[in-house]
């Protein structure tokens, strides 16, 4: 439930698209053009002092957006940064990264320089790139940056396929939840794995079949509506 209740709050964070901050005011193709040039240099910049002041920049923009800036670490850090994190350890030792020793466990474990700076380095770029991409999503509503999707000719079929998805979400929490409540008041919290993966099992295949049924009865009422590839 605390997983679902993130998820929520994430997809449900459009309120700060409406309100009256620097980046709101700005036009979404000005932002996604700065967004990926700003993207372009955090790939291309060596420098860690650099990548930090870019970061810094990414969370003063975010403070003149009127965001909530402990929302916004917790958007930012939650998944893809600390999944880098992980993935960087090995790169921090001498048989991975071999280099100049800074630390020297009693094991023969050596930890360099080279490695370190190599891993600090990855890590900035992930946190710089991740905060500026959820920037935008924040502070630009989902039609307006849809639209311009399809100003920078993007195909049209990959703009309706995204736009459906984004509201298929909505829904798809919902059942979701739904099902955990109906599962937990006839159950109980208290379930055996073999059960519990029974259960778990029985609504993945439940909600594939509602998911397919939904998808011809959504793409039967926008032909009856008149839909011939433009929406």
């Amino acid at each position: 439930m605390g997983a679902l209740s993130f998820f929520k709050d994430s997809i449900y964070a459009e309120e700060y698209a409406h309100k009256k901050g620097f980046l709101q005011l700005l036009d979404s193709r000005v932002k996604v053009v700065a967004v990926l040039l700003l993207l372009i240099l955090v790939l291309f910049v060596k420098s860690i002092p650099i990548l930090l002041c870019l970061y810094f920049f990414c969370l003063l923009l975010s403070v003149f957006s009127k965001i909530n800036l402990l929302f916004f670490l917790k958007r930012t850090w939650f998944f893809i940064p600390l999944f880098s994190l992980f993935i960087t350890i090995p790169a921090l030792f001498s048989f991975i990264t071999p280099g100049k020793a800074l630390f020297v466990f009693n094991s023969g474990i050596i930890i360099t320089s080279e490695g370190l700076f190599s891993a600090i380095r990855f890590i900035s770029r992930v946190v710089a790139s991740v905060s500026f991409v959820i920037l935008l999503s924040l502070t630009t509503k989902s039609s307006e940056l849809l639209k311009t999707l399809r100003v920078f000719k993007i195909p049209q079929v990959f703009v309706m396929t995204l736009g459906m998805c984004y509201r298929y979400i909505y829904l798809f929490v919902e059942i979701v939840e739904y099902t955990y409540l109906g599962i937990k008041s006839r159950v109980g919290l208290k379930v055996r794995h073999t059960k519990g993966r029974k259960l778990v099992g029985w609504n993945i295949a439940n909600l594939w079949i509602r998911s397919y049924h939904l998808n011809n009865q959504v793409y039967n009422a926008m032909m009856s509506r008149g839909y011939r590839g433009e929406p």
